[in-house]
């Protein structure tokens, strides 16, 4: 099966951010139990889509485990109340936070100081902006916003009840073409829409791969209105 390597997207404590952010969580207190399902649930499709999973998710996932058993376990009798076993994860998640905000003002600051041109060194120069470009568009878009497109449309596929085997001979190169060919005659779609007639699961996975690798090229790009809300797929502006 073709591999994506997943470091050219997000990390583990990206995923966490996420699950906080997308459900209004207080950092501080994290509901651990409900946090680990979703870790694992998304861990598993991205092993699914085989995806490279990084060493530091398996890390984070044991992690999770073992907080949650610690939460889960009364203390001994007589024995001293311990500090709070979710405490030494937060402090890494907020210091990790902090620096990914950094990050993404200094980037912003960046972008904004592209899009400024000047005529020459008089200081009456007008300032010029620059029209949105396609990375602004999709810039916001996360793998795990992808992932949650990939699921809501794997849970509506239809249900069989009889186990069968079958050979399905379909490759990256011929998803990308289909890719290609559905965005020649619309300009937007949503990853359910592309996937809605295909009533095998490997056919969904190899497209969600293909989808990943015309985005890595630029020839398709993601928008989403609101945080978190649907995903829409377009062709490139380039």
């Amino acid at each position: 099966m073709y591999s994506v390597k997943l470091h050219d997207f997000e990390g583990p404590m990206d995923l966490l951010l996420f699950f906080i952010k997308r459900d209004e969580l207080d950092i501080y207190n994290i509901p651990i139990a409900r946090i680990t399902k979703e870790f694992m649930e998304y861990l598993h499709y991205m092993q699914e889509l085989d995806l490279e999973v990084a060493g530091e998710f398996m890390v984070v996932a044991a992690e999770l485990m073992q907080i949650k058993v610690k939460m889960l376990l009364p203390p001994e009798p007589g024995e001293a109340e311990e500090e709070d076993p979710r405490a030494n994860l937060v402090k890494r998640l907020v210091e990790y936070k902090r620096f990914k905000e950094v990050a993404v003002e200094m980037s912003r600051r960046e972008d904004e100081r592209r899009k400024i041109f000047s005529r020459g060194y008089r200081a009456a120069d007008e300032h010029i902006s620059v029209e949105e470009t396609a990375e602004d568009i999709m810039k916001d878009v996360t793998l795990f916003d992808l992932i949650a497109s990939f699921k809501f449309a794997v849970d509506r596929m239809p249900k069989k009840f009889v186990h069968e085997i079958l050979k399905l001979n379909v490759t990256i190169d011929e998803q990308i073409a289909y890719l290609m060919e559905f965005f020649s005659r619309r300009s937007e779609a949503t990853f359910f829409e592309l996937v809605k007639n295909m009533t095998e699961k490997i056919y969904v996975v190899v497209t969600f791969i293909a989808l990943l690798e015309l985005i890595r090229a630029k020839k398709l790009i993601l928008r989403q209105a609101e945080s978190f809300g649907e995903v829409s797929i377009m062709r490139s502006l380039n």
